[in-house]
């Protein structure tokens, strides 16, 4: 199935309608659990463990063994490092050296992306706004925009095609506004995002990338 795409200037009217292309866009994409394998592979690569405990073997008390073996009463106990004491040596407890990292073949995380981009426009999630350019940085001028496309207030994930000052100055203050390069784009912020707004430059640029 082919799927096409209204693009809106910035005062919130209709310009024309596109197609967008078929092998990034397409039904066949979707697989729910490609998606959520990306997505926990993300947050496990995002991870930076802090906290941190002491085994035994780096505890700075005696190896000496407390008291003998049998007749005391009590169980048997070795040195005061042992973990089953209070405030010694811990065992199976956090490390800062823990590694999370995961990986996902190539053509895997590809067709993730594709069909969480797909799943966007299946559910009216994704716009397309044609390219406009800021004299200067100003907020006022970017929540204009949001509130004619209806997208003030909103959760939404702006893609640029490339690094522009006077756009990311305007926007980023904006609560609820992400702003993302498209080469950058993944699934994980496209999930978080209630609207994704793409410039015309930028599907260009995706199908370009991707082609």
């Amino acid at each position: 199935m082919s799927y096409k795409l209204d693009i809106f200037n910035t005062a919130g009217e209709k310009v024309k309608t596109i197609d967008l292309p078929e092998n990034i866009f397409n039904d066949d994409n979707i697989n729910e659990d490609l998606i959520h394998e990306f997505v926990v592979m993300q947050l496990a690569n995002a991870r930076h463990p802090i906290a941190h405990t002491k085994t035994r073997g780096e505890v700075a008390y005696s190896g000496r063994k407390l008291y003998r073996q049998k007749w005391t009463g009590n169980a048997r106990v070795w040195d005061a490092g042992s973990p089953i004491r209070r405030k010694w040596g811990v065992a199976f407890w956090p490390r800062n050296d823990r590694n999370f990292f995961k990986d996902m073949p190539k053509k895997q995380r590809r067709k993730a992306l594709f069909g969480t981009l797909t799943l966007k426009v299946k559910d009216n999630e994704l716009i397309g706004l044609e390219d406009f350019k800021l004299e200067q940085p100003k907020t006022k001028k970017a929540v204009e925009i949001l509130n004619n496309l209806n997208l003030y207030g909103k959760k939404v994930l702006l893609v640029l095609p490339e690094k522009d000052e006077n756009i990311i100055k305007s926007f980023r203050n904006i609560e609820g506004l992400k702003y993302i390069l498209v080469n950058y784009v993944n699934p994980y912020d496209l999930l978080t995002h209630k609207k994704v707004v793409f410039l015309e430059s930028s599907l260009n640029k995706l199908s370009e990338i991707f082609s």
